[in-house]
């Protein structure tokens, strides 16, 4: 879900409100507020479809990739898994140095943010398509693979952490921009939704005839005897690139329409601004920032829990569970069921506090996939595990980035004169997850390798099905548990909050009653 959060990371330039002057550069004088500019649903609607490639392709990435390598692309379980870890551990590297770059980018008639958007776009959806097209020479699959999946994952980094730094530029009112975020969310969920469906309904459509292992070699079932055929595998592969050019036609349509409804907006005040911070002198005071360390590791085992089960799912569906053709279906259950409760989530953490939700909201997942562990195969149960587990995938996914900006206010409080910094606090959160994802799928792909797995059998040893029932439900059990004591060494709880959000606003009154803002940054931080 949610990845490049972080785009401005050496630059505050274009992100204070007002130059910073002293007092006798200007003349003492008392100015008629201007009237606030408002943007119109249209423009949030426009700015919204934006966040929905980044989630519909990761979508598609994540549940199926690791699935279509195996039995589809048949690349054996242990190139598989270094082109999965190399590539989400390359994409987690890309955040910060794309970050990094843009916030040396000079402005052009276009923006600053925007001529990145638009000529990343059409490499982005032609290196997407070529991650699911299956190559005819035999030799060199792998390299194929990791060279498309690397660079697709640069170049819609390069479209997503422009994009995530556009909110501060769409308006200059941090009420326009909090409810430009809100219309972000909806979209960026409902495009989970969308990538789940798209992809998993038209795949489902054509499963290539499994093999049966006799004696350590495969032949065909009896059933595959009378379909099995260079063709019918074909129209497998065929399938994954019909959906891969149905996702890369949505790609094109948001990118267009945010390009053509969103006007970035440039601070007339910029070339005015102090030099701002080096990017590494801010990397260094944001990681050592006490409450930051703690939120990050504590979602960095929770979120490894939650890749674990999204990386494995359609293979335990399949091979554990037996559910060959209703692994799509279960994982639209749990997208539409995460969907529909993150407005409860919402009211939820506003009514009993963030720390709450986070230990009822991702606990909740424990006793389901306990009772997926125990349980036979029954697809009436599997169904009810499936919304329930929605829930919890829910609270993880809206979580991380509402408690967030409670550390960077808290930052701002105890260093403020650190401005430029949110950027790195939202990369570097991205990054650590990124490369967990990596970790998670490079570790499970090789522990399939090594419990035996068969390409595109119809069944599997009883080995693999005991490590994926592992990967699914033990595994994230111990590693949610982990988390959840690493949040109760987090510091700001709802109070701490309160007093926080008062500090802020005195210094806020106290600046503007000056004549300059010195700690508006900070409301970057809240935007986000």
């Amino acid at each position: 879900m949610a990845k490049g959060e972080g785009a401005e990371s050496g630059s505050a330039a274009g992100l204070l409100p007002t130059g910073i002057l002293q007092a006798g550069e200007r003349p003492a004088q008392v100015k008629e507020p201007k009237k606030k500019k408002q943007l119109s649903i249209c423009n949030k609607l426009c700015y919204a479809v934006g966040g929905a490639p980044y989630q519909v392709t990761g979508c598609a990435l994540g549940f199926f990739l690791q699935i279509y390598l195996l039995d589809v692309a048949q690349v054996n379980p242990f190139p598989a898994s270094i082109i999965l870890f190399v590539g989400r551990a390359w994409d987690a590297f890309t955040d910060p140095l794309v970050g990094f770059c843009i916030s040396k980018s000079s402005w052009t008639r276009l923006g600053r943010l925007m001529p990145w958007i638009i000529f990343s776009t059409p490499l982005a959806i032609i290196t997407y398509f070529l991650i699911w097209f299956v190559p005819d020479f035999p030799q060199g699959q792998e390299l194929w693979y990791l060279l498309f999946y690397c660079l697709f994952e640069t170049l819609v980094t390069c479209f997503h952490v422009p994009y995530s730094a556009l909110t501060m530029f769409i308006s200059t009112e941090q009420s326009e921009r909090d409810s430009a975020t809100a219309y972000r969310m909806t979209v960026e969920v409902l495009g989970t939704v969308l990538g789940t469906a798209i992809q998993g309904q038209i795949v489902g459509q054509a499963n290539a005839p499994c093999l049966q292992y006799l004696n350590g070699s495969a032949v065909a079932s009896e059933s595959a005897n009378r379909t099995y055929s260079i063709t019918s595998l074909r129209e497998t592969q065929n399938a994954y690139l019909l959906a891969a050019g149905v996702i890369a036609s949505i790609y094109v349509i948001c990118a267009v329409i945010l390009t053509l409804g969103v006007r970035e907006q440039r601070e007339p005040y910029e070339t005015q601004q102090a030099e701002p911070m080096s990017f590494f002198r801010g990397l260094r005071q944001v990681m050592s920032h006490g409450p930051y360390i703690k939120l990050i590791a504590g979602f960095l085992f929770t979120s490894l829990a939650f890749m674990l089960v999204e990386g494995n799912f359609a293979l335990f569906c399949t091979y554990t569970l037996g559910f060959r053709n209703e692994f799509q279906n279960l994982l639209l259950a749990i997208m539409l069921s995460a969907t529909f409760t993150i407005p409860i989530w919402q009211w939820f953490l506003t009514r009993f506090g963030k720390k709450t939700a986070v230990y009822v909201g991702i606990s909740s997942a424990v006793p389901f996939l306990i009772l997926v562990a125990l349980m036979e195969s029954n697809l009436i149960v599997t169904y009810v595990v499936a919304i329930a587990a929605g829930i919890s995938v829910a609270a993880a996914f809206l979580l991380p980035w509402s408690m967030l900006p409670d550390v960077i206010d808290d930052f701002h409080l105890k260093q403020p004169h650190a401005h430029g910094t949110e950027p790195i606090f939202f990369s570097f959160y991205v990054f650590f997850t990124k490369f967990a994802s990596g970790v998670s799928l490079g570790i499970s792909t090789l522990s399939l390798d090594f419990a035996g797995y068969k390409t595109r059998g119809c069944s599997q040893p009883a080995s693999v099905k005991f490590t994926l029932k592992m990967l699914v439900t033990m595994a994230p059990i111990v590693l949610i548990l982990l988390g959840l004591l690493l949040f109760k060494l987090y510091p700001i709880d709802e109070e701490k909050r309160r007093q926080n959000k008062k500090a802020l606003q005195a210094l806020r009154d106290e600046a503007s009653s000056s004549g300059y803002s010195d700690t508006d940054s900070t409301e970057l931080a809240s935007i986000l």
